[in-house]
């Protein structure tokens, strides 16, 4: 599985798109600030939006697009989804399954 995700500094705050193999692990390094760079800089950190993929190409493909797309486009894109921008990082730890969260496999 691949993952496609959206992080954000906060409510319609700095937004940082990525792709992933290992999304906990990934979002995890994020939030730590392992690793300089954008994410660490602005506090970039809160996972606001996700999807899946089964070919790291399409996935590469899809991030790719979205990192052009307008600010408004990726805004309707959160929101169509998680309209208060949740941070939706810590229902992998807590909450059952839910409409965001109903593909991920167990192994991440």
């Amino acid at each position: 599985m691949y993952w496609v995700y959206i992080l954000a500094s906060r409510y319609n705050g700095t937004l940082y798109t990525g792709v992933t193999g290992k999304l906990i692990g990934r979002i995890s390094q994020h939030r730590q600030h392992l690793f300089e760079g954008f994410t660490s800089k602005y506090g970039v950190h809160r996972l606001v939006w996700y999807e899946v993929h089964g070919d790291i190409t399409v996935a590469i493909h899809r991030e790719k697009r979205i990192k052009h797309w307008p600010r408004a486009w990726k805004i309707n894109l959160i929101e169509a989804e998680n309209p208060h921008w949740r941070d939706l990082y810590p229902e992998f730890f807590v909450a059952p399954p839910g409409p965001l969260t109903s593909v991920v496999p167990p192994s991440l």
